[in-house]
């Protein structure tokens, strides 16, 4: 679905990252590990065509993607969740819901029956002010927009960043179960390793925009857990 090689980027002239490769197969959840500061939220920017000075090569179902505008990523298939969810809190959740299907170039109603089948939430809270739900209501508005988008990839950056230790755990079952439902791969950014070792099959962890190491996140837990000790 997605491939990634020496992918050079970074801010201001300043690399942050220095020849990421990434494969990312069909039906596949992939958890990206790292500090603080390692550079997997630069990677889903280069990936969004957020960063404009990005170099090497990514390729999306067999097409090349690194240049494209956003608009155009998302429109190809891509759909991000953001770190800190950027919701629109002046928006109903349905407005919100409204502007990830806008985006793929559909009727603002058309939403996934998946999406509140997997957050019923949702469903309930139609009319309510998106700034008014809780940080893990919020978290699943931020998924079920992205989902409206029809997207065959879907990234998920720092999803666990804000959110309460049930909802954590809520989310390591829903990912895989909603990527197995409709047929999408994923990229779960994270730092929370039990998050990753819950909803991925195979983990890479990035240290200072460089993929330090590539395996399974049960077979390679302690590996993982001396890479991200502070």
């Amino acid at each position: 679905m997605l491939t990634v090689r020496n992918l050079v980027t970074g801010y201001g002239g300043a690399p942050v990252l220095h020849g990421i490769d990434l494969h990312l197969a069909r039906g596949e959840v992939l958890g990206l590990l790292g500090r603080n500061g390692a550079g997997k939220s630069t990677f889903v920017k280069a990936i969004m065509g957020l960063l404009p000075h990005a170099s090497g090569h990514v390729e999306f179902r067999g097409e090349p993607l690194l240049g494209l505008p956003t608009h155009r990523v998302a429109r190809a298939g891509i759909g991000i969740v953001p770190q800190g969810r950027w919701i629109f809190p002046g928006l109903t959740v349905a407005e919100n819901l409204g502007t990830g299907t806008r985006a793929a170039g559909l009727a603002a109603d058309d939403v996934p029956e998946a999406v509140f089948r997997y957050f019923p939430v949702l469903k309930q809270r139609l009319k309510q002010r998106g700034g008014t739900l809780s940080g893990g209501e919020q978290q699943m508005l931020a998924i079920g927009r992205a989902l409206c988008g029809r997207p065959k990839v879907l990234l998920l950056d720092e999803p666990s960043d804000g959110v309460q230790p049930n909802i954590v755990q809520r989310l390591g079952e829903l990912i895989p179960a909603l990527c197995s439902e409709l047929e999408i791969s994923a990229i779960v950014v994270e730092q929370n390793l039990d998050l990753v070792l819950a909803a991925t099959h195979r983990c890479l962890v990035i240290e200072n925009g460089r993929v330090v190491h590539e395996g399974h996140p049960d077979a390679d837990i302690h590996t993982l857990e001396r890479l991200l000790a502070v």
